[in-house]
């Protein structure tokens, strides 16, 4: 019996998943859960995707209660890649249901493009290559903090956070400013190429063909890269256009701006530089 998780069902990531599983003809599975936050998410998750709809405070009891007595083997999680704690206490009540069923577990992980940039301590100076000997020890060194572009396929949030960052970092300080210097990029991926690796991963998973994983389970949707001044540029015209802000040109940050886009962001002004700019 393999039952499958997919965090954040009204989510961008997770949303996405559900809406291309049933096109995807995975059938290798007995039960496909989908974590929601309210009753229109799960009546939703139910009817669109055919998902048995599941809450959870995210408590570790209650998220051991949600694996174990559900015998969840695969858990997709697809949510708040800023805390440790959840996604352990994920591991350890699937390594539970491993102990008492003797059946394979996998937990998919999802963060973003940050773990490969310099917010993160990983070199920018030179290409950073997946046939690298060091790769592992330089990416266990790094301290986490893909942007995903284009718009989501579920029913519930359709918008990428970054996208939504940067404009409401701009209505908190009064226009657009660049973070850093200019010329910087990011490596971007389509949604549907990212949920295309996800759906590329559960049919190894449920096939048993043991995809690659531990020291060498890192996997990158990113298929190029995108210009921070693009972006900020395309953000400033689009606002000032509906009257959000005054100036549609882009500005260096100052101290005083930064300080009023962490304020809008809720953050730290070192996190507000990670969520809206950066290599």
């Amino acid at each position: 019996m393999t039952n499958v998780l997919i965090t954040g069902g009204s989510g961008y990531l997770g949303g996405s998943l559900l809406a291309s599983w049933a096109d995807a003809n995975i059938e290798v599975y007995d039960k496909l859960y989908a974590l929601v936050r309210s009753d229109s998410q799960a009546a939703a998750v139910k009817s669109l995707y055919g998902a048995e709809p599941v809450r959870c405070s995210l408590e570790e009891g209650d998220i051991r209660s949600l694996v174990v007595d559900n015998g969840i083997t695969v858990v997709f999680y697809l949510i708040d890649a800023y805390r440790a704690e959840r996604p352990v206490s994920f591991i350890k009540a699937l390594a539970e249901v491993k102990k008492a069923t003797g059946r394979g577990v996998h937990f998919v992980y999802t963060t973003g493009t940050k773990q490969f940039s310099e917010h993160a301590g990983a070199p920018t100076d030179k290409p950073l290559l997946d046939t690298d000997p060091n790769l592992y020890d330089i990416q266990r060194g790094q301290k986490a903090p893909v942007e995903e572009m284009e718009v989501g396929l579920g029913f519930g949030n359709l918008i990428s956070i970054q996208t939504v960052d940067v404009v409401t970092a701009a209505k908190g300080a009064g226009r657009v400013y660049r973070i850093g210097p200019e010329g910087q990029t990011w490596p971007v991926c389509h949604i549907s190429d990212n949920t295309s690796l996800y759906i590329a991963l559960a049919r190894a998973i449920l096939s048993g063909s043991n995809p690659d994983h531990g020291k060498f389970g890192y996997y990158l949707a990113s298929s190029g890269s995108a210009s921070w001044d693009d972006i900020y540029a395309a953000v400033a015209k689009a606002m000032a256009k509906r009257g959000v802000i005054d100036d549609d040109t882009v500005a260096p940050v100052t101290d005083e701006a930064l300080r009023k886009m962490s304020d809008a962001l809720n953050v730290e002004p070192a996190s507000a530089v990670s969520k809206v700019g950066g290599k």
